[in-house]
């Protein structure tokens, strides 16, 4: 076995840990930004209004 090569695994693997914690910040960084801009579009869209406000509006319970 090679104890060498131990130093450069041991820094390629903090480097790569370090390049993924980078990423995942970036991610939900994205993700929050996709999340406000959605809910914004959905707040300015007008409330739902059935197509003739009479229909439905009375429901016979008695069958």
């Amino acid at each position: 076995m090679d104890v060498s090569n131990i130093p450069a695994v041991a820094s390629d693997l903090a480097a790569q840990q370090t390049s993924d914690a980078v990423g995942m910040a970036v991610m939900k960084k994205s993700l929050d930004a996709q999340t406000t801009a959605a809910d914004g579009i959905l707040d300015a869209l007008p409330p739902a209004q059935p197509a003739n406000p009479n229909i439905g509006s009375i429901i016979n319970t008695v069958a």
